[in-house]
């Protein structure tokens, strides 16, 4: 795998609905053609991540059908909703078994095959905080499941739920409700960790990376913080209270070395589950700051030490956030996505996001509408892709420029970001952006080697813009920008 590779999230339900249309009848994974694979490849992605190919069950469809709340927000995405496009949630699992309805674990191992022909790597999910309410261990192990009482259930009738005559929690986090589909797995119960641990080997026998859902919840402190008292096992087994993650992902790599695990993570312990070691996690805070439009918020992010970068996953779009097309204004987007997959990491895309989709559909749906593309749009992906090709953006030395004001008194300097890529055979990238609602003017460092006593030709590489400068003048004072807002550049450094 590419020290800095490119993953691309597809949802499989949306994707085999939409394939089943030409072929009037319900497509599964046998029937995702060639030419779509092709696709993947040609523009460089190195992972596919087929969200939700796990077998749910009736009962998660029927409570997301049942819940009025949720459904405003799905007509909303889909006015002409009908009741069968609400197929329940791919993360209240039942089996780690691929869904019939998809052409079973056969399908599947076929469809790797075609990935892995093409160069193509395949990530499915892990979800480890919770089950479905109609998973088995329910009736065969419910000592492996948080429990509460008829109180609680009276008191919190959101948060708890009545099965076979006893009373479980929700899955939930500590700061919202729990989610009504799911029932919370006992990460304090030995057994429940051992019979975890084989689940995920099983996963791992069918792709070559997982992305483990909402991971830091199993992180010891924050499952005593969410359940208290409740998180003890009720068998009276001795609760188990190293974490989780470390012996899980050695075990796994015994097996499978080069096993890849990302961490959905938040609330800044993404550090924590890289020292456990996860490859990659999630950086929903430089998302966020990209979002707010704050250019000296994002350069802190950035300053982050090399290690944590190397293994942060940066996206602008994923099933949990709006489309990127509706939550940036065009031009912040195009500033967005120079930044967030020009610095180094693992590069995550959604599906639809390239083609400038904007409408958010629920995990809870099995369609979507269909929207036009963004003809300008893909055609800013298609060159960003294209940069992302190239071998220093993926095996060279990157560097954050400092950016210094253009006069005494400009302080538009400070949301300036500018970084480099550096390769073999004198391979140069500098890429600015001025990340601001208003024009500014800085001067970049750019003094890369061997520009001394030379012509130099910058290329814009995501717009038209060509300049010739002095090599010179270029190491001693910098690279002169004078950009509009969210003004970007990507600029291929040659000398003339």
């Amino acid at each position: 795998m590419r020290r800095h590779a490119l993953l691309y999230q597809l949802d499989t339900r949306l994707l085999l609905r939409e394939l089943g249309g030409p072929l009037g009848r319900r497509a599964d994974l046998d029937d995702v053609p060639d030419a779509l694979v092709d696709g993947i490849a040609a523009r460089g992605f190195d992972w596919a991540w087929l969200l939700g190919v796990w077998t749910t069950g009736p009962v998660a469809r029927a409570v997301s059908r049942s819940r009025p709340d949720w459904r405003e927000g799905f007509l909303r995405a889909l006015p002409d909703l009908a009741e069968d496009d609400i197929t329940g949630s791919p993360f209240a699992v039942q089996s780690y078994e691929v869904s019939p309805d998809f052409g079973g674990d056969a399908a599947l191992s076929r469809l790797r095959e075609r990935l892995a022909r093409r160069g193509v790597k395949l990530m499915l999910d892990f979800v480890p905080n919770h089950a479905g309410l109609d998973h088995p261990w329910v009736t065969s192990h419910p000592e492996w499941l948080v429990e509460g009482s008829a109180e609680d259930l009276a008191r919190e009738p959101g948060n708890f739920v009545r099965l076979g005559g006893r009373v479980f929690a929700h899955g939930r986090d500590p700061y919202f409700p729990g989610w009504p589909d799911t029932v919370q797995l006992g990460w304090r119960h030995p057994g429940l960790r051992a019979a975890m641990v084989e689940e995920l080997r099983r996963v791992a026998a069918r792709c070559d990376g997982v992305r483990c859902d909402m991971a830091m919840l199993l992180l010891p402190d924050v499952f005593r913080r969410t359940w208290g008292d409740r998180s003890l096992p009720r068998d009276g087994s001795a609760p188990a209270d190293a974490p989780f993650w470390p012996g899980a992902i050695e075990r796994v790599r015994r097996e499978r070395p080069r096993f890849v695990f990302l961490a959905e993570a938040y609330w800044g312990l993404e550090e924590d589950l890289q020292r456990q070691g996860f490859d990659f996690t999630y950086d929903k805070p430089l998302y966020d700051r990209l979002v707010a439009g704050d250019g000296p918020a994002v350069l802190e992010r950035l300053a982050e030490p090399p290690a944590f970068q190397d293994r942060s996953a940066r996206f602008l779009e994923n099933h949990d956030e709006a489309r990127a097309a509706a939550a940036f204004p065009p031009a912040q987007h195009r500033a967005a996505a120079t930044i967030a997959f020009l610095v180094p990491g693992l590069r995550f895309f959604h599906e639809g996001q390239l083609e400038g989709r904007r409408v958010q559909i629920s995990v809870h749906l099995g369609r979507r509408p269909p929207e036009e593309p963004d003809p300008a749009l893909r055609a800013f992906y298609e060159r960003l892709l294209g940069v992302l090709a190239r071998r220093e953006t993926h095996d060279g030395r990157f560097t954050l420029r400092a950016c210094r004001p253009a006069w005494e008194g400009n302080a538009t300097c400070d949301r300036f970001v500018a970084m480099s890529w550096e390769g073999e055979r004198r391979a140069r990238l500098l890429a600015c952006v001025n990340y601001g609602p208003t024009r500014g003017q800085a001067f970049a460092d750019a003094a890369f080697p061997g520009l001394e006593g030379r012509r130099v030709v910058l290329a814009d590489l995501l717009g038209d813009a060509r300049y010739e400068r002095d090599g010179d003048d270029l190491c001693r004072r910098g690279l002169y920008l004078d950009l509009p807002a969210w003004g970007h550049h990507a600029f291929e450094i040659r000398e003339s």
